[in-house]
């Protein structure tokens, strides 16, 4: 048998144990996902090969990356080379693979930035932000702070806010995001 082979002929058993670790029944996974409950039986039994149509809204709802889902073999690098995306002049670099759950980015700013009073805006979730180098203002609801290298926010997103670089250099931070109810738990050693 080819590796190719073992790989498709291991979906089916992770799926099925994949989805008994979350608790889900086949419907739940079927409501999530909008595959048939046969389509989703004959996967995990391996009546059915995966295809990629059917893997990755099973990635997306059970928050696992696509290569745990087909235990794909390690490459040998362990590096995260995910492209960085430019959203309002602002770079967010992706750190994390795994979709859905918590979410990890260096945000980088560039002087000047938003170039205007930036709009608070909110969502769900909740955010944490370690600020590396520069400086970053924060307005969060009636605050506005500004944040130095090393020090680090976290707050509801449901509260309005927005960023802004007020320094004379880039400024970079890590952020994490997470859904509603999801923080990052920040431990200090005690003294």
């Amino acid at each position: 048998m080819s590796e190719f082979a073992e790989v498709l002929d291991g979906v089916g058993p992770r799926l099925r144990a994949i989805r008994g670790a979350r608790g889900m029944t086949l419907t739940e996974v079927a409501d999530a996902t909008g595959i048939s409950l046969s389509t989703l039986s004959r996967l995990e039994s391996g009546g059915r090969k995966p295809t990629l149509e059917l893997l990755l809204p099973l990635a997306r709802a059970f928050q696992v990356a696509l290569d745990e889902l087909v235990d794909a073999p390690q490459t040998g690098d362990p590096r995260v080379r995910m492209p960085a995306v430019q959203r309002g002049g602002m770079t967010f670099v992706p750190l994390t693979r795994r979709p859905g759950g918590l979410q990890a980015y260096k945000l980088i700013m560039p002087v000047g930035y938003p170039g205007r009073t930036p709009t608070q805006q909110s969502h769900e979730g909740y955010e944490w932000a370690y600020v590396l180098s520069g400086q970053v203002r924060l307005w969060l609801g009636d605050d506005d702070v500004v944040l130095r290298p090393g020090e680090v926010v976290e707050f509801d997103t449901h509260v309005p806010h927005a960023f802004a670089n007020p320094g004379d250099e880039p400024a970079e931070m890590i952020a994490l995001f997470g859904p509603q109810g999801e923080r990052a738990h920040v431990r200090t050693r005690s003294s």
